[in-house]
């Protein structure tokens, strides 16, 4: 994997400066302020004529909010962002603002649980169809795309952690007149930048990576400004899923410090990663570091990956013997958690269940945290042996 020394510099520099704030703040202030007032009828009639851009209601605009859209936008290489109150609402407000009943999406596979359960049950209620492909299957997702109005993508996935040639797929999505939205949540975009690739837009769970610290909910989706007003033009200020300053605030903190976590989640994630490679009793090992197969887009890795155990380990005595790794949904935070796929499945019910798309009840998730990788790999080597049977 080569990694640019440029891109990943220049997202430091992007993250640690800013320009002047008030009373020369070296951190941005907190607006917190439902609405803004006018100093006259005639500007105000110009704002909601759409001739002035400026605040009006922090339920679409609000100066604190804005300042964490317009860094995302910069990271991303593209025009404009808009935040949401989770990563869900960034994915369903995207989503709906291009899809019409009738319509047909194309996904990948392993795509992230609640995306899922949203094209499985909402959108097949408004008779909105979704196919779904194997990512890595370049012939597959150009057999899927004609006639599509939407291709969702995630990579790498969720659980089965597959790495995509987004730039390929996106150029096949063009081809054929296919919009393109990627969850770029795993790479973030210290190591990954999809829109450079051909992509529409990006979205991103900013609960996780971007804000850091687990004490946030958030998402983002950031794109050309001629779609991004699409989003606020049509679905976000109706759905109401806005980001509130006050955890805008807590995502710029989070991302001053955005490449200098990645780096520390990278290098931890891949000695444990290996290490665990080397145990008999573990039959995979699923991280995008390992291996030949990695896609030129990403120039990095996460602290999220999985692997699969044998027959010889008790996975609940496994998961409740680990002192550090603690059992929890989410990740991208300072801790280090688990998540066995045998619990993951009593959730994902349905056609298109964890079963059903290959994710063996012998999985288990691993988010490395920042703990440090030795006291990590003790504390999985402790457990694995209590769990042996």
């Amino acid at each position: 994997m080569t990694e640019s020394i440029a891109d990943f510099e220049r997202a430091s520099l992007l993250v640690a400066h800013d320009d002047e704030h008030a009373f020369e703040a070296v951190v941005p202030p907190i607006v917190q302020s439902s609405l803004f007032t006018f100093p006259s009828f005639a500007e105000m009639a110009a704002t909601y004529r759409g001739e002035r851009a400026r605040p009006v209601y922090s339920r679409t605009t609000n100066p604190t909010t804005r300042l964490f859209e317009q860094k995302i936008a910069e990271l991303e290489y593209t025009e404009d962002a808009i935040g949401f109150a989770s990563g869900m609402g960034a994915i369903s407000s995207t989503v709906l603002a291009f899809v019409e009943p009738g319509d047909r999406i194309v996904c990948v596979r392993h795509v992230y649980p609640d995306a899922y359960r949203l094209f499985e049950t909402l959108l097949k209620r408004w008779k909105v169809e979704t196919v779904y492909v194997d990512g890595r299957d370049l012939d597959a997702v150009a057999r899927a795309l004609p006639g599509a109005k939407l291709f969702y993508m995630e990579s790498p996935n969720s659980w089965m952690m597959e790495a995509h040639d987004i730039q390929a797929m996106a150029e096949l999505a063009k081809a054929n007149g296919v919009l393109t939205v990627i969850d770029n949540s795993w790479a973030t975009p210290v190591f990954q930048q999809p829109i450079r690739n051909g992509v529409d837009l990006v979205v991103h769970s900013a609960s996780k990576y971007i804000s850091g610290h687990s004490d946030v909910v958030a998402g983002v989706v950031a794109g050309r400004r001629e779609l991004t007003d699409v989003i606020r033009r049509t679905i976000s200020p109706y759905l109401g899923a806005k980001l509130a300053p006050f955890e805008a605030w807590l995502l710029l903190r989070g991302l001053r410090t955005l490449p200098t976590r990645m780096k520390a989640h990278e290098a931890a994630a891949m000695t444990v990663a290996r290490r665990l490679g080397e145990l008999p009793e573990v039959t995979a090992v699923l991280h995008p570091g390992l291996g030949n197969a990695v896609p030129a887009s990403l120039s990095g890795t996460s602290g999220l990956f999985s692997f699969a155990l044998d027959e010889s380990v008790d996975i609940p005595a496994f998961v409740d013997a680990l002192r550090l790794f603690k059992l929890g949904v989410s990740w991208g935070g300072h801790e280090s958690l688990v998540v066995p796929a045998l619990v993951a499945q009593a959730q994902n019910a349905g056609p298109n269940s964890a079963v059903d798309f290959g994710v063996s009840e012998r999985i288990v998730r691993l988010h490395v945290g920042l703990e440090g990788a030795d006291a990590l790999w003790a504390d999985i080597t402790q457990a694995l042996a209590i769990a042996r049977k």
